[in-house]
Parts: C-alpha cells; structure tokens; sequence
C-alpha cells in the first residue's frame, strides 16, 4: 500500500520583525527523516506570509494531503491554532481522515511541564503545565514530545490507525509520543550516534532564496552544530526537558559536511550557527581549524556568526574565531547587577561579561549583546545598570527584552498562584516576580517589538510595575541606540498569497514544495 502524503507546516511567527531570516531546521529535520522512510513529503512554509490561514485553508481544501505535521515555539502556539482551525474548517465533511499532528518546543516544553507537577488531594494534576498541555491535545489528534526525528514514522502510523478505527501500539501512550525520555524502554530520544546517522536537514523543501540573511554583506544561512543547552538560568524553558537540557554535541566531521555541502550545492559563504552555546563544546577549537582548512581547500572566505558563554569565552577561542571567519558574536549576558545574575542563575558575573566583550573586540570581533529586564528582584536601579554597562561596554548591537514566563521555564513551573497572579521567588534572595495567567493559544507574546506599542509585559516585581519595564525598556532602547549610534532594527513587509478562493490553483512554490 502507498504511503501517505505528510504536509508539514512551518507557522508563521508576526511577532518577529522579519519572519524570513532563519530557515525552521527543526521541522526540516524531522521532514527529511520520514522522507527517508519513503514517505511523501511536503512543506507548506507560512513564515511571514500575511494571510497565512487563507493559504492553509486552500491547501487543505484542494489538495489530497490527509495528515499535516505543525511545528510551534510557545509564541508561535495562537498562529498553530489558528492554521488548526483553518485546516478543520476546510474538510468538514472529512473529519475523521483528516489528521493533526503537534510536534515542537511549545508541546515539548508543556508535557515536561506537566511531569513536574505532583498530584492534588483527589490523585489528579490540576497544574499549569497539564492546562498548557491539554490545550494543545484538544485540537490536535497526536502530539510529539522531544526529538522528532523517530517519532514521526509513529506519529503518522497513528494518525492511520485513528483514521481506520484501530486501536493503538502497545509502544504508544494515548495520542501522545513522548521522545524526551532518554530512559524509555525503547527511547524514540536521540542518542548521539543516532544524530550522526540521521539526513540533513531537507532545505529542498523551503525556498531558500527568499530568506534574507546576510553576515557582513555576505548572503548567509543558518546551521546548528549542536542540541541542548546545560545550563540552568531561570528564565529559561527546558530546564526540565532532556531534549532542550542536555547538549548533544554533533561530530566535526559532519558539521563540516554540512558547511561544505551548503557551499557547494547553494553557494553560502556566510553561516550562523544556532548553537545555544558555541563553547560548551570542548572541541570547538578543533571544528573552527576544519571550517579554516574547508576555506582553503575551496579558496574562498567565510563569514560567521554564533552564541557563546560569557564565562567560558577564552583568548585562543576569540582569535581562532576570527581566523575561522568569525565577525559576529552574541552572548545573552541578561543583566548587569549582581544580585539578578544570581537571581536567575546565570553562572556568569558583571566581570565575566566584561572580560568577554573586551576578548571579543581584541580579537577583531563584534559583540550583539542579548539583554533582558523584569526577572526577580528587578527594579528601576537594576534596569539603570544594564543601560551604564551597555554604555561601558560598547557594543556593535543590542536587544533589550521584557522576558516572558513560558512553560517549562523555573518562573513558570515554580510560580505559586495567589488569586488571578501568580509569583515566582528566587531560591537564595528570596525575591519575587509577578505574572498574569496567559492564554499561549491565544496570545502572542511579543519580545520582538518595536519602541511605542511593540513590547508587552505580564509580569511585575514589588518594585516595578508592567507599564513601568515597557518605558523604563523603551527607553534604554532609545538612549542607548543614539549613544552608541546602532540603527533601531526594521520590519519587513508581509508576503500575501493572492487567490480566488472558489477555485483551486496552485500554491507559490515559496510557500510549497514537495518532494521527488
């Protein structure tokens, strides 16, 4: 019997500035595992089209596609719903074949959520995590926690065996795949040796071309070198998750194949590795001579671009950086006031920072500071000494974010709910953070924005209030920009998809493609 034809859904993301700089490798990932199962494959990329949920109604509509894959970050979860619903509302009188299948960061980081939360008085889970969870399950029929990459062959057996009334694997947990648990019985985690044997990511499926990145002038992509991130800062989701928790570090050898191959195949000089942290890798030095001897042996210049650790930044790692192609670096060093360091568990301290910023700029490299205010504690004096340090220091760039509390993040698993608020407190000072209860299939939250009606606040201290951070962050944004003399960041025009809605025809191949 043929296999079914799987559609994958790359939502949109209208609270970045630019929805069209990095490709999704995550989904592309997955994609190109079950197209290496001899499955048809298809992605349908909504990133940064405008009427994304007319498109996906079409899709739905006039293409004989029975199961869809949607990949969402926890921002990303009111368009997912939305694409949901536009897909429901095309096949109405065939429900029951047509399939949802949930996979990314949003339902990963709500399911480890959930696992944290202990039971009530009756035996049962009344916790924030178990709502964002079951929020989810309600408008998909099958959910994917963790690595994808396996999980998808089972996922869309699933959606065939829901389609033809049988019942389910013995391997499988109601509608839901859970691949983060490395301690399974038969772990659909993945082990290293398993990313290794894995293919690339299936960049044919996306229009490559109508991304617009560049690194120093140079047309660029993006790439990830390596999973997870071990750190524990309290800000963060995935503290709880092993997939987002434990860094699972790729081979040089394949991460130079891959740069190679992108260089070859589609003539990228420019790459940015979406590491979370560059340097937690022990060999990285060892990576950066490959990618100067890939330069050489193809007689050609690089540009780079990459995350690193504040603390763990070295000299030779700086100047060997640079040598490798290396122009940009950015380090999310969050704060500058000792006291919300340690609030959020940072590891690093103010000198830390500093050091790394004046390695950076010895060796030739510019510094993207990624900063962020209303963490525990914080106050108007704290918000003042991110502005003198970033002043201090004197970087090439900025971003200043109001943070949000997102599933699977310590503020919001640990938070305690008094009446309609709920409050985080930091473990050694004591210090509280306020939030308000957020629908995250409704709400977007922005942390993208622009000064003057961009940015949101849910959350609040006992010294500063929601209004507060977003004039006290406007205005840093403001007064350092001028000072420095860095260019406020521009929004990029929407992509429409024009149609008739009462014919089919076909979709821009920008926005689809399939495979052979």
């Amino acid at each position: 019997m043929d296999k079914p034809r799987v559609c994958f859904i790359i939502p949109p993301s209208p609270f970045l500035l630019d929805e069209r700089v990095f490709v999704s490798l995550g989904i592309l990932k997955v994609a190109g595992a079950l197209e290496a199962h001899g499955y048809p494959v298809e992605v349908l990329d909504l990133s940064g089209v405008e009427n994304f949920e007319d498109v996906a109604w079409r899709h739905a509509r006039w293409e004989s596609t029975n199961t869809y894959a949607i990949t969402a970050t926890t921002p990303q979860m009111p368009a997912a719903r939305k694409v949901a619903e536009a897909i429901r509302c095309a096949t109405t009188g065939e429900a029951s074949l047509v399939k949802l299948i949930l996979g990314g960061p949003h339902i990963t980081l709500a399911a480890a959520a959930m696992k944290q939360e202990k039971p009530g008085l009756d035996g049962r889970l009344h916790g924030r995590g178990q709502k964002a969870f079951f929020d989810c399950a309600k408008i998909f029929d099958v959910t994917v926690a963790g690595d994808g990459e396996d999980a998808i062959v089972q996922a869309v057996e699933a959606c065939e065996l829901l389609r033809s009334g049988e019942t389910f694997n013995a391997g499988m947990t109601g509608l839901h795949l859970d691949a983060d648990d490395p301690k399974a019985e038969r772990p659909l985690f993945l082990s290293k040796r398993r990313i290794e044997e894995l293919p690339p990511p299936a960049r044919h499926l996306v229009d490559l071309d109508s991304y617009n990145y560049t690194i120093d002038g140079v047309r660029a992509t993006s790439l990830v070198a390596q999973l997870g991130c071990p750190f524990a800062c309290s800000f963060c989701g995935g503290r709880a998750s092993p997939m987002l928790r434990r860094a699972r570090i790729r081979s040089t050898e394949s991460v130079l194949a891959e740069i190679e191959h992108l260089h070859v195949t589609h003539g990228y000089c420019g790459f940015m590795f979406y590491d979370d942290e560059m340097n937690v890798n022990k060999e990285l030095v060892t990576l950066l001579r490959g990618v100067i001897a890939l330069q050489k042996k193809h007689s050609t210049e690089f540009r780079l671009r990459g995350f690193v650790k504040a603390e763990l930044f070295t000299r030779e790692q700086a100047e060997v950086m640079h040598e490798a192609g290396f122009r940009w670096l950015l380090t999310g060093f969050e704060a500058a006031d000792p006291r919300i360091l340690d609030n959020i568990n940072k590891k690093a301290t103010v000198e830390d920072n500093t050091r790394c910023v004046e390695l950076a700029k010895a060796a030739g490299l510019k510094v993207k500071a990624l900063m962020s205010i209303g963490h525990a504690g914080e106050s108007p004096e704290t918000i003042a000494a991110v502005k003198r340090w970033l002043l201090e220091v004197r970087p090439e760039d900025f971003d200043c974010t109001i943070i949000t509390p997102y599933p699977g993040s310590p503020y919001y698993d640990e938070a305690i709910k008094a009446g309609d608020t709920w409050t985080y407190s930091a473990p050694k000072s004591g210090d509280r953070l306020h939030m308000d209860e957020v629908d995250y299939m409704q709400e977007a939250d922005y942390y993208k924005g622009q000064i003057g009606g961009g940015y949101v606040s849910h959350v609040w201290t006992d010294h500063i209030a929601k209004n507060e951070l977003i004039d006290l962050r406007d205005g840093l944004e403001r007064d350092v920009r001028a000072e420095l003399n860095i260019p406020f960041n521009q929004s990029r025009a929407a992509i429409r998809y024009e149609h008739s809605m009462g014919a089919p025809g076909p979709i821009p191949p920008n926005i689809l493609r399939r495979s052979a």
